[in-house]
């Protein structure tokens, strides 16, 4: 990135690492320079301005400069708007973070799905555990859509076939979109990914993409969750293995 210095850039906190005794390292989404890592000098002290502002899924606009691969933090405001999510709606922004951070790479600038990513959360800090999982829904599948691994919706992956809207299809990690099996546990029929397709398109709303995922939710949720596993190389993300740990408990 060959600007120096970058000001009132809409940004969020994804993750942050104690760097000093007090100083910290941060990972940032932003909306123009994508994810960027940041060291906020002295924002552990009890007197800097950084320490009440630098919490996840809470909306800034910051400055920062530097052209090293971590570049220093100059200054975050607060821009309100909502209350920080609590209880499964925390973990779940948590789990949107851990998406970002396995599956964007760094300065890769995505100002579509950061607009998408802000609207999931002020969605998650609405504590509505039905909007909760829509929410999800729509940010995984603007996720892989942004980033090129999801296939169209429309068509049949291999053949590029139109999809019939009665038959049933299943979205796999190695073959794309298919025509179900009968061992196959979640499928949706073509007309459902048809319409999630027209709700991905370049003017579409992130409401409309949410809409989309109201019928078949159950089933697009067990799709999403095996092709995110696969392209994150993990069996289960940490953030997921910590929800079933506290539902255990």
């Amino acid at each position: 990135m060959a600007v120096k210095r970058i000001s009132d850039e809409p940004a969020y906190v994804l993750h942050r690492y104690d760097w000093s005794e007090s100083s910290l390292i941060l990972e940032v989404f932003t909306r123009q320079y994508g994810r960027v890592a940041l060291v906020a000098r002295g924002a552990k002290k009890p007197s800097s301005s950084f320490r009440p502002i630098l919490l996840p899924m809470q909306p800034l606009h910051i400055a920062f400069g530097g052209d090293a691969e971590i570049r220093t933090l100059k200054s975050a405001e607060w821009q309100g708007g909502h209350v920080m999510p609590t209880g499964d709606a925390l973990l779940s922004g948590y789990y949107l973070n851990e998406l970002l951070m396995r599956l964007l790479a760094r300065e890769d600038p995505h100002p579509a799905l950061f607009d998408a990513y802000s609207a999931t959360v002020q969605l998650l800090a609405s504590q509505s555990i039905d909007t909760l999982q829509l929410a999800l829904r729509a940010f995984e599948l603007r996720l892989l859509r942004d980033i090129g691994l999801l296939p169209m919706l429309d068509a049949e992956t291999a053949t590029l076939s139109p999809l019939e809207a009665h038959t049933r299809y299943v979205l796999v990690a190695e073959a794309g979109l298919r025509q179900a099996h009968g061992d196959d546990r979640a499928s949706l029929p073509g007309e459902q990914w048809q319409a999630l397709q027209q709700a991905l398109g370049d003017n579409a709303l992130f409401s409309e993409t949410v809409a989309a995922c109201i019928p078949g939710l159950l089933e697009l949720k067990t799709q999403l969750r095996a092709l995110l596993h696969y392209h994150c190389g993990v069996k289960v993300l940490k953030t997921r293995q910590m929800m079933m740990d506290l539902q255990a408990l």
